[in-house]
């Protein structure tokens, strides 16, 4: 039995869905964020060093974090073809650098503009507020925001070419890409001006493996 160790409001979400997907029975190990802080609590580190989520455990003791490492793994083993191309295709390569660009490109800025967001509204001395609101701004004017407005273009432009990002079929990777996409449509600035990312959206919303995983998972903040 596969088991989730799955932290709400978080990308141990996209792991259930891909679950749902393929079909395959597993387990939840629920964790809930610290209120005041937003981190995951300390039991997950004894499951993983790095008391992160997601985290995947099997009966014959594969601990697996990262969700790209856990997606990849758990198609290969129990895809039988489904959710992944042919290995050796272009497809194939197109699909192993989504599911890269998804964290190691897209996630970052995203993650920026949340935590200069947080010190914007955080509390502080009053004369230290104008200082800090300054510098926030600053950094989402001159960094942040530029990138995330040329990767929302990026992602726009590529889904023009084909329904989903590797293919005519989903896979793996755009399971992948949900979070951050989803993250971006919360706080990253996207929006109905890009129509195809926004029906992208609503395409795997409506998936019924995504709708039991929500089902399945608890509340899921990033879609409000």
């Amino acid at each position: 039995m596969i088991t989730v160790h799955h932290l709400n409001n978080s990308r141990s979400q996209r792991i259930l869905w891909l679950l749902e997907e393929l079909d395959l029975p597993y387990e939840i190990v629920r964790y809930q964020r610290d209120p005041k802080t937003m981190l995951a609590p300390p039991s997950l580190r004894a499951v993983h060093p790095l008391g992160k989520s997601p985290v995947v455990t099997t009966d014959d003791g594969l601990t697996l974090a990262e969700s790209g490492a856990i997606i990849q793994t758990l198609i290969e083993r129990h895809g039988a073809g489904r959710l992944a191309p042919a290995a050796g295709s272009d497809d194939a390569v197109r699909y192993r650098y989504w599911l890269h660009y998804a964290e190691g490109s897209l996630m970052p800025p995203l993650l920026l503009k949340l935590v200069f967001d947080r010190i914007e509204t955080a509390k502080m001395p009053f004369f230290a507020k104008p200082i800090a609101k300054a510098i926030a701004a600053r950094a989402k004017a001159s960094f942040i925001t530029p990138n995330l407005v040329s990767h929302l273009n990026f992602l726009e432009a590529e889904l023009a070419h084909r329904p989903w990002f590797v293919n005519e079929a989903l896979t793996g990777a755009d399971i992948q890409l949900s979070f951050p996409i989803e993250a971006a449509a919360a706080r990253g600035g996207l929006d109905s001006s890009r129509p195809r990312l926004m029906d992208f959206l609503a395409r795997i919303h409506a998936r019924p493996a995504y709708q039991r995983a929500l089902e399945r998972g608890g509340p899921y903040a990033l879609l409000s």
